[in-house]
């Protein structure tokens, strides 16, 4: 797996972390080892841009994915896209959460692979097999 990461956003993010989630996202989900993935952590003005153009929805957002190739078998290699994350919107929904702003990064990012792989939550029981999914991968990697 190669996973490319930036940060803009001015604050710090649990990157050693997120090579190893979604190096393990890639194998639960059965992803080819070799795909790409890119992971950028943006501050409120650029997601509220991104969101603007590419959602037709304003203000700021917690995570966006970008989807480039869907692999048309487990034995293919490919861009998978990018994730764009907003740590300020993170530790904002964690302190609702009641939970650490790293927990709600790693659930962001699960989010955005899940997207880029077709997952969508407009129907509510869709919601309920991404949002399970999302939390399972998490949890199982958390232990491991």
């Amino acid at each position: 797996m190669t996973l490319e990461i930036t940060n803009t956003s001015g604050l710090l993010v649990p990157a050693n972390e997120m090579q190893s989630l979604m190096s393990f996202a890639f194998k639960e989900l059965d992803l080819h080892s070799d795909c790409e993935l890119n992971m950028l952590f943006v501050d409120d003005e650029e997601m509220t841009e991104l969101h603007i153009k590419w959602m037709n929805e304003g203000g700021t957002t917690d995570v966006l994915s970008f989807p480039m190739d869907m692999p048309e078998s487990k034995e293919q290699a490919v861009t998978l896209g990018d994730i764009v994350i907003s740590p300020r919107v993170a530790a904002d929904q964690a302190k609702s959460g009641g939970h650490s702003v790293e927990h709600e990064i790693f659930i962001l990012a699960t989010h955005g692979l899940l997207h880029i792989l077709g997952y969508d939550h407009v129907e509510l029981a869709d919601e309920v097999i991404m949002f399970e999914l999302q939390e399972s991968i998490v949890a199982t990697w958390k232990r491991s």
